[in-house]
């Protein structure tokens, strides 16, 4: 007959074997560092949000999130490593509109399906996409600026970060509403594509708001329009789509963290309160948000949120961005 101390332990073996992760591994979680894959260039939007963001959840979680820059493939290389790792918590990726919308209609062998093969954990940031030019760039607006790119787009090179980013997703909307066909140029990532734009080796580019904030308020860019139905405190002099005359450019990119699927629920679950604690401190709001980006509201966070946003895009992202390469091949 087994006794009482004996029978304990095999029971929570049998727990293990049954549920892969018994329910005290969950409750402790995590018991070391956790690695944010950022699926880009280090110094970019995500790279910089993941930081930001991570620092807080740091200190909810009791253990450092590290932040891991897996590049290449427009962010799809580091997506699909995290698609992979262990389904234990200690791996997760800050994706974008690039990685988990684009991607589907941009990549015809795409190794991963953002809506299935991930387990969201929530909305981490809304991310404006600025139409940005090197700061001696002819035109004085948008109306010039479709002129002047459609006149000579065979002298003009326009920069990316990798097919499927957003870099790459938005200006190809954008060229597509203005009737430009200019030289794209891709660059592994949004750090070392913006740098050509400052050293003036490339016209323009499409860029998330954070990434070259700083840069439009000192003049070292030009900005033409933003992607938004409201103006960005940030930028207040840049002109909303609508205001600019191209009101079809609603290009307002995102942040969402995930993890691989089957991820136990209990560590989602803790994952999510630590980004919603994060996400309601006031330092890191205001860190953010001086970025030029935007902070979800309570409706838009969470696990459920992030998979309807994520099948929402793909759904709004998929026949434009088709439409726009059969364009290009005709």
């Amino acid at each position: 007959m087994m006794t009482k101390r004996k029978a304990l332990p095999a029971l929570a073996a049998v727990a293990l074997a049954m549920g892969g992760i018994g329910p005290t591994a969950a409750q402790v979680y995590p018991t070391r560092p956790v690695t944010i894959i950022v699926p880009f260039a280090a110094g970019g939007t995500t790279d910089v949000i993941a930081r930001i963001v991570g620092e807080h959840m740091s200190r909810t979680l009791g253990q450092q999130l590290v932040v891991e820059n897996v590049v290449g493939a427009g962010g799809t290389t580091g997506s699909t490593r995290a698609m992979r790792a262990t389904p234990d918590g200690y791996t997760v990726v800050l994706g974008n509109m690039g990685t988990h919308a684009a991607s589907v209609a941009l990549y015809a062998n795409l190794a991963y399906n953002p809506a299935a093969d991930f387990a969201p954990v929530g909305m981490v940031a809304g991310l404006p996409v600025l139409v940005t030019a090197k700061k001696d760039f002819p035109p004085n607006d948008l109306a010039e600026f479709a002129t002047y790119v459609k006149a000579n787009a065979d002298k003009l090179n326009m920069a990316h970060a990798g097919v499927g980013s957003i870099t790459y997703s938005t200006c190809l909307l954008l060229n597509a509403l203005i009737d430009a066909k200019p030289t794209m140029v891709p660059f592994n990532g949004a750090a070392p594509a913006i740098n050509a734009l400052l050293g003036g080796q490339v016209d323009y580019m499409c860029n998330a708001i954070p990434d070259v904030v700083q840069q439009v308020q000192a003049g070292a860019f030009k900005a033409y329009v933003i992607g938004t139905s409201r103006r960005n405190p940030s930028l207040p002099n840049v002109p909303t789509s609508k205001e600019a005359g191209l009101p079809a450019f609603q290009a307002s990119a995102w942040n969402g963290l995930f993890a691989p699927k089957e991820t136990p629920k209990p560590i989602l679950d803790a994952l999510t309160d630590a980004l919603d604690k994060a996400l309601d401190d006031d330092t890191t709001q205001k860190r953010v948000v001086d970025l030029g980006c935007e902070i979800p509201d309570k409706a838009q966070r969470g696990q459920e949120a992030l998979a309807a946003l994520v099948k929402g895009e793909i759904a709004r992202w998929t026949p434009i961005l088709k439409a726009v390469s059969a364009s290009k091949t005709e």
